[in-house]
């Protein structure tokens, strides 16, 4: 598969074991040298391939997150729906490029390889925070512990921590080395993919591939091996890649996620790209690189407008 997966970046320390250290904690939020990362309903201020970051004096109300520590600059997040608005210039007067406000969809693929694990960690822990504000053992309200990665039960003492949600995604190629793609209801036109599914509880990962593969277009799975895995963070997947390999039997799409899938082979898909017949997979997505790795070659960029 060829890389780097967008949002599998990282190089901060995440300093796990900081999280219980308020007296530390403490005097990283009132040193103006720390970085804090402003979050607002998925989105982060970026300015080129750069996070915009303010000092915790500047920084707004709002759930605290400790994302770690690199070149001995501590990195924060805040967690502040409606702190970001629609849009901004990062309140530093006129800037080439401007900042904005952006989704990890619209800049993951933009930002450096610091800047990007920090966003994806922020907005992570931002996205698990709002779903699950009340103990789900006896529904009492949790409040954020560790630094912002353990939410706690005052009523009962449980801990809860966040939690991720394992997904396959493959891309299944048979035995003339043609791939298969598909369309769900509801991409934009001409949008084709490879397949994707949560794995279910019992079951191990490459199980789920055979099974999703099945379900989806009715081809059965001979084997899979795995590929690499990128957080998806929308709101708390991590997709795990796989390329599998099934006979080319006629696919049959189940008509309910599935609408359409083909066989490509590459001067099929380089064809109907060209042609503006289909849309490949966007770049920040694992499904591009998946399908790259296969064809070859990068894909040019009018073909996953």
């Amino acid at each position: 598969m060829r890389s780097p997966l967008a949002l599998s970046r990282s190089t901060a320390d995440r300093a796990a074991h900081l999280r219980r250290d308020t007296e530390w904690l403490g005097k990283a939020w009132s040193d103006p040298a720390t970085r804090v990362l402003v979050v607002d309903d998925g989105r982060v201020r970026v300015r080129g391939d750069a996070l915009c970051f303010v000092g915790p004096g500047d920084a707004p109300d709002g759930e605290r997150y400790l994302l770690g520590v690199d070149d001995d600059t501590v990195y924060l997040a805040v967690h502040a729906p409606g702190a970001l608005g629609s849009s901004d210039d990062g309140g530093s007067g006129t800037t080439n490029p401007p900042a904005a406000a952006a989704t990890l969809r619209e800049a993951g693929t933009s930002l450096n390889d610091r800047d990007a694990g920090l966003a994806v960690h922020a907005i992570a822990l931002a996205n698990w925070h709002a779903t699950h504000t009340h103990c789900p053992r006896c529904g009492h309200p949790t409040v954020v512990t560790e630094a912002g990665h353990v939410r706690r039960c005052p009523a009962d003492g449980s801990d809860h921590y966040p939690r991720v949600d394992p997904a396959v995604i493959m891309l299944v190629v048979d035995e003339n080395d043609r791939c298969l793609l598909g369309r769900q209801r509801g991409w934009p036109d001409g949008r084709y993919s490879t397949l994707a599914g949560f794995v279910e509880p019992g079951e191990t990962p490459e199980r789920a591939v055979v099974r999703e593969v099945a379900e989806e277009v009715g081809i059965t799975v001979n084997s899979c091996r795995y590929a690499g895995a990128q957080p998806w963070p929308f709101p708390s997947s991590l997709m795990l890649g796989y390329y599998a390999t099934a006979a080319g039997d006629a696919p049959r799409p189940d008509g309910d996620e599935i609408e359409d899938a083909r066989w490509f082979s590459r001067a099929d898909l380089e064809a109907a790209w060209s042609s503006g017949e289909i849309r490949t997979p966007t770049p920040v997505s694992i499904a591009s690189r998946l399908v790259e790795g296969w064809f070859g070659d990068t894909f040019p960029a009018r073909a996953s407008r």
